[in-house]
């Protein structure tokens, strides 16, 4: 095989989260993800010296974790937990409620006394818990919350923070107080670790322009129609080419101060580029910028597809850095491997950690075999935060059995951008850009529905009385809003901070989060922030929320016992009334890429089947091909059931119980699959001994990787009880 230039590039970013008239952070997200992902991320490289990586750190997240890390900082989040259980007021509590739940099923399963208390707010609601709970309670779950968001090195390795760990309830206020100063201790580590792994040569450091903007549409919003025509677009148009420029300004400065030197190069936010905006990060020095495949294919008019193997049409193009043209210089491009970058993201998380390693490395040596003599550059480019809370164990597992064996491969050589570019000294040139992002090759996520739309004119808008009031202020020359006076740099903060991407990250249909009010607020903020330091009032329109309420998922119990007909179709009317429903918000949140296939599940009991119908979207059904649906359901043990369609027909099952499969499987199940698939599961394969609910999930395969899962975020809980039309639990015997 020829020789494999692997590039992991880990973006880390989060928004400004501090309300710009208080200096309070709104929302807990930067110091969360700081004890859970920045740190241990490149601490966990040090084990393998051979690997070489580039770790992308958006300047305003810096900022931000530096705060953090000084102490001086007020957060209410953080201020609620580490408070005394006894003095916690109704609206703490309620806050408490709020914050502490919003996680990942796996860190309830973890501990079983804060899934415990997740089940109690379920199912009583927040109020009663507010009323209810005990001192014990609430210190269990103030001590729960903040223990799910501290890294696994420290978990495992700080014998304090073990035995508080393994204890797992009963807290006392001095174990918060513990907790209190190892937050401190490690959100101070955080950036130091950075410094020492750069130091020592393992990875490069790279940046983005300050606020997180999509620069092409800070310097010319109507870019947007070159990539789609149909893209609504703010007229007149946002067109601030020099903002542009002063988020890349701000960004190299901000690097140097804290990292020694300035920055080769940057991942622009979203992966956005544009002829004018690699430009200006040409002309201020940048070497190199890296971006999706989506934007190659559309600069050379050619395609990625996919054949079975994950192999690229193409491949030749997208596997090897590029020279780009900007203006008078040139820069290098680097364009990620889509489909593998999306596999680590969305994919490997419901694999073993084993298995998802060797299935990338296979697929990285596959590349490599087919390069016909040529090296491959392949770059591995993703988020390096937020797809980590669906693996086990944060993903460390993986992360060590991936690098281990790439380590390990002499024909894979690890490299940071830089090494990489160094080693393609014939690298191709490109003489010109297409203008896009890494989302579908547009722009449409942050300008392409009226929401988006909605807020590019408000920005717009202020952004233009700025530019006003500077004008309507010089004598002799100088303006008393300039950028360098007082005035001028609190407007112009302001106005930096609201170009940044992510408020128009949750605007539109695209996405969405249990803060969508809280960013859409914050938002307006840092626009009548604008204003305030103007000394202008702030347009009526800023107090109007922005975003429309998005309509949630839905969780219904049963209603009713029921008796199906397993045929692949809903006979009559009745056989599936008053099933239970689990319908979820199918929009991806922080993350975008995930593939919906499942719809919605309905399920309930009669006398002696439970009865399961996995409702899926047709057209994703229609593209998937020859699939598996994989059914797991919990009671004391394991209950697998594995579904094989092939050619749109039933033609495979098998049953697993307890660790055993079952010779004869029709015996204990029946499933058909026509335009619905249903299923019965006999009683006989449960103990329900002592129970007082059961989990489920139903997963779509195919090709031997997990395509899609019902729910998003663990096992949904099945209540026993004839109060809740279900089985009785069986009780133990004395």
């Amino acid at each position: 095989m020829s020789r494999v230039n692997l590039v992991i590039l880990w973006h880390m970013h989060q928004p400004q989260y501090r309300d710009p008239t208080t200096g309070r952070y709104l929302l807990p997200w930067t110091r969360l993800h700081a004890l859970k992902d920045y740190w241990g991320m490149v601490k966990t490289l040090q084990e393998f010296p051979g690997i070489h990586a580039t770790f992308n750190v958006v300047p305003s997240l810096a900022e931000q974790i530096q705060e953090y890390a000084s102490g001086q900082f007020q957060e209410s989040w953080f201020e609620i937990a580490f408070t005394p259980a006894e003095k916690l007021g109704p609206d703490a509590k309620r806050e408490a409620i709020e914050r502490a739940f919003q996680v990942n099923e796996n860190f309830l399963r973890r501990w079983p006394r804060f899934g415990e208390l997740a089940s109690q707010v379920r199912s009583g609601g927040a109020e009663a818990s507010v009323a209810q709970w005990s001192t014990r309670d609430w210190r269990d779950l103030q001590v729960l919350s903040q223990l799910a968001w501290m890294d696994e090195e420290y978990l495992s390795a700080d014998p304090s923070l073990k035995a508080l760990s393994n204890r797992a309830e009963g807290f006392t206020e001095e174990d918060k107080a513990l907790l209190k100063d190892k937050q401190r201790e490690l959100l101070a580590a955080v950036l130091p670790e950075y410094r020492l792994a750069a130091a020592r040569g393992q990875i490069e450091i790279s940046t983005t322009p300050y606020y997180h903007p999509i620069l092409p549409l800070l310097c010319d919003t109507d870019i947007a129609r070159v990539s789609n025509p149909h893209t609504p677009v703010p007229q007149p148009p946002f067109r601030y080419p020099e903002d542009a420029r002063e988020q890349l300004v701000r960004a190299r400065q901000f690097h140097q101060r804290l990292f020694g030197q300035p920055p080769a190069g940057f991942w622009p936010s979203e992966g956005s580029v544009s002829e004018e905006a690699l430009q200006i990060a040409a002309d201020l020095g940048f070497r190199w910028f890296a971006t999706d495949e989506g934007v190659l294919g559309r600069t050379r008019n050619v395609g990625f597809w996919r054949d079975a193997s994950g192999y690229p049409e193409n491949g030749r193009d997208l596997y090897k850095p590029w020279r780009v043209k900007c203006g008078a210089r040139e820069m290098y491009g680097l364009f990620r491997d889509h489909y593998l970058s999306d596999l680590v993201g969305f994919v490997y998380s419901r694999m073993s950690a084993e298995a998802a390693a060797e299935d990338l490395h296979r697929r990285l040596r596959g590349i490599g075999e087919r390069a016909n003599g040529e090296i491959a550059t392949v770059s591995l480019i993703l988020d390096g935060e937020n797809a980590w809370e669906y693996y086990p164990e944060n993903g460390r597992e993986f992360l060590r059995n991936f690098y281990g064996r790439i380590e390990r491969d002499p024909e894979i050589c690890p490299l940071t951008v830089s090494e990489a570019i160094q080693a393609a000294a014939d690298a191709p040139l490109l003489e010109t850009i297409f203008p896009a992002s890494w989302i579908n090759a547009n722009f449409d996520v942050w300008i392409g529905h009226a929401e988006d739309v909605r807020a590019w004119e408000l920005l717009r808008d202020a952004r233009d009385a700025f530019e006003r009031a500077k004008k309507s202020q010089v004598h002799g020359g100088i303006s008393r809003l300039d950028e360098a006076t007082f005035v001028g740099q609190r407007v112009y903060d302001a106005v930096l901070a609201a170009e940044g991407s992510d408020w128009c990250w949750w605007f539109g249909p695209e996405h969405g989060s249990a803060n969508d009010a809280e960013f859409d607020a914050l938002y307006r903020r840092h626009l009548t922030e604008i204003y305030n330091a103007l000394g202008e009032p702030a347009p009526a329109a800023l107090s109007l929320p922005i975003k429309r309420a998005p309509e949630r998922g839905r969780r219904e119990p049963p209603s009713a016992y029921l008796n199906v007909m397993v045929d692949g179709r809903e006979s009559t009317y009745f056989e599936w009334l008053g099933a239970g429903l689990f319908a979820t918000d199918r929009r991806s949140g922080t993350m975008h890429g995930r593939r919906s296939v499942l719809g919605e599940l309905y399920y309930g009991f009669g006398p002696k089947h439970f009865w399961l119908c996995v409702d899926p979207l047709p057209e994703a059904v229609d593209e998937l091909g020859d699939f598996q649906v994989r059914i797991a359901m919990w009671d004391s043990r394991e209950t697998r059931v594995t579904l094989g369609v092939h050619d749109g027909k039933l033609r495979e099952c098998v049953v697993e119980n307890a660790g055993l499969c079952l010779l004869r499987p029709e015996t204990f199940l029946s499933a058909a699959y026509g335009n619905i698939l249903e299923v019965g599961i006999s009683r006989e394969l449960f103990d329900l001994t002592g129970r007082k609910g059961l989990l489920l999930n139903v997963a779509i395969w195919q090709a031997g990787l997990p395509v899609d899962v019902l729910p998003l975020e663990g096992m949904l809980e099945v209540a026993l009880g004839e109060e809740n039309f279900a089985w009785p639990s069986d009780q133990p015997s004395s």
